[in-house]
C-alpha cells in the first residue's frame, strides 16, 4: 500500500491527538517510514517517548531544542518526505497553513514541504463550521491539499456532532489513495459481486460458493482510481469501505438483473464478477416443504440473462466485462462466451486451478480480448488481481 513511501506525521494540540500512536502505527505496517512533528501543545495529549518508540525515529518539537540532527531540520525534513498528513488537524494550525504563518515546528515544516499533503480536521462543531476555519479549509482546498471531511459522533465536549476525527484506517486509505493514478476519475462503473440465491421454500434456496471477495476487490480498487462505484452485492459477508461506492443488495438473479438493467445506460463500464444463478425453480413454495417421500422433485427454468441483457444495451462508449468460470476446454469456452454476450474482454477461471476461485483469497485469472489475444496472471492475493482487471479496463476506457 505504501511500501517504500516517507512520511511526516504532523500532530497538532486537539483531543484526538491521543490516536495518533496507533495511526503512526498503522501507516508502518502499511510499509510506510514515519516521522513526527508536533506542536508543544499535542504532547498535552501523547508522549513523545510513545512516538519515538513506535517510529524508531526522534519527535520534532522546538525548533531550538538543542543540538539539530541537522542545521536546519524543518527544510530537512521537508526534503525527506514523500506526503505530510497533518492529524488531527485543529482550527489553529489549518488557519496557519492557510496564511503561511510558520512559527513552530510543524507550520515552519508545512510552508517548506512541496509534496502531497492531507489534513485531518479534528475538532468543536461550531469551531469546524465557522466561517474563518471553512475559508481557511477552501483555502488549502485550492491550493491542492486534500482536506478530509470530519465525522459525526460523540466529541470531547459531549456534543454529538459533525467534528470526530475520521477513523484511522480512513486515513490510511485515503492517504494510500493519494499516491494512486487517478486514472478512473470521472468515471462511473457498476460492478456486480457474490452469488444469487433462488428460494425453493422460506428456508431453503439454490445458491452457490462465491464469496464476493474479487467483485469487492474490484469495486475497492476502482473506487481508488477515482472512479465512482455502483457494486449490485448478492447474499454475502464480504463489506467495502470506500465512500465512492454505493452498495445495492440483492438476493435472487432476478433482482440483480433489474438493479443492473436499471444502472448500466448510467455507467461507462460493467464488470459482471457475480455467480448468477441460470435457473430458478418454477414455483415457490410458501411454506416450509416436509420430509416424507423418498423423492422430491422440481422444475426449474431459465433466469434473465444479465450478461446478455447488458451486452445488447452496450454504446459505443460504454465498456462491458465479463467472468468466465470452466472446468474443461476453458479459453474455448470463454472464447465463445465472449462473442455471444459482446464484452469487451472476458475474465477466465479455472476451478483446476488451485487456491483459486470461490472462497480463496487468492485467484489466477486470464485476460481475453475481443480480437482472440490473451495475458495469463500468476497466483495472486485477489487485491492485486483487481489491479491487474482495473489496469485493462482503464486502457479500454481511453
Amino acid at each position: 500500500m505504501l511500501q517504500g513511501k516517507k512520511i511526516i506525521l504532523g500532530i497538532s494540540g486537539g483531543i484526538a491527538a491521543y490516536k495518533t500512536p496507533e495511526l503512526a502505527r498503522l501507516l508502518i505496517k502499511a510499509g510506510a517510514e514515519v516521522k513526527v512533528v508536533c506542536t508543544e501543545s499535542a504532547l498535552q495529549f501523547v508522549t513523545a517517548f510513545t512516538l519515538e518508540t513506535l517510529t524508531h525515529h526522534k519527535v520534532y518539537v522546538d525548533m531550538f531544542q538543542g543540538p539539530a540532527e541537522y542545521h536546519t531540520e524543518h527544510i530537512a525534513l521537508a526534503d525527506w518526505a514523500d506526503m505530510m498528513i497533518v492529524a488531527p488537524a485543529t482550527a489553529n494550525i489549518i488557519a496557519k497553513m492557510a496564511q503561511g504563518i510558520a512559527d513552530d515546528a510543524l507550520s515552519t515544516t508545512y510552508l517548506a514541504f512541496t509534496g502531497k499533503v492531507l489534513v485531518v480536521p479534528a475538532m468543536n462543531v461550531h469551531m469546524y463550521e465557522h466561517p474563518a476555519t471553512q475559508h481557511n479549509i477552501q483555502t488549502l482546498t485550492e491550493r491542492a491539499v486534500c482536506v478530509m471531511q470530519p465525522e459525526s459522533g460523540e466529541l470531547a465536549c459531549g456534543v454529538v456532532a459533525k467534528g470526530r476525527m475520521p477513523e484511522l484506517h480512513a486515513i490510511v486509505r485515503q492517504a494510500t489513495e493519494l499516491f494512486m493514478e487517478q486514472y478512473l476519475s470521472g468515471k462511473h462503473i457498476l460492478v456486480t459481486a457474490g452469488p444469487t440465491y433462488e428460494k425453493i421454500d422460506p428456508v431453503r434456496f439454490i445458491g452457490n460458493y462465491s464469496s464476493g471477495k474479487m467483485g469487492c476487490a474490484i469495486a475497492e480498487v476502482c473506487a481508488q482510481h477515482g472512479a465512482r462505484v455502483t457494486l449490485i452485492a448478492g447474499p454475502m459477508r464480504q463489506t467495502t469501505v470506500h465512500p465512492s461506492i454505493t452498495r445495492i443488495d440483492v438476493e435472487s438473479a432476478q433482482q440483480m438483473f433489474e438493479a443492473a438493467t436499471e444502472a448500466y445506460p448510467h455507467q461507462d463500464a460493467a464488470v459482471l464478477c457475480a455467480a448468477v444463478a441460470d435457473f430458478t425453480p418454477e414455483t415457490t413454495a410458501d411454506q416450509k416443504l416436509k420430509r416424507g417421500k423418498d423423492d422430491w422433485m422440481f422444475r426449474l427454468k431459465p433466469t434473465s440473462d444479465i450478461a446478455a441483457a447488458l451486452g445488447r444495451m452496450k454504446t459505443d462508449k460504454q465498456v462491458l466485462v465479463g467472468f468466465a468460470l470452466e472446468t474443461n476446454d476453458e479459453q474455448a469456452n470463454a472464447q465463445s462466451k465472449l462473442e455471444r454476450k459482446n464484452f469487451d474482454f472476458i475474465v477466465l477461471n479455472s476451478l483446476r486451478d488451485k487456491d483459486a476461485c470461490f472462497g480463496y483469497d487468492t485467484n489466477k485469472i486470464t485476460i481475453i480480448n475481443k480480437n482472440g489475444s490473451m495475458k495469463e496472471f500468476p497466483l495472486k492475493p485477489k487485491s492485486e488481481v483487481a489491479e491487474d482487471i482495473v489496469a485493462h479496463l482503464s486502457t479500454c476506457l481511453h
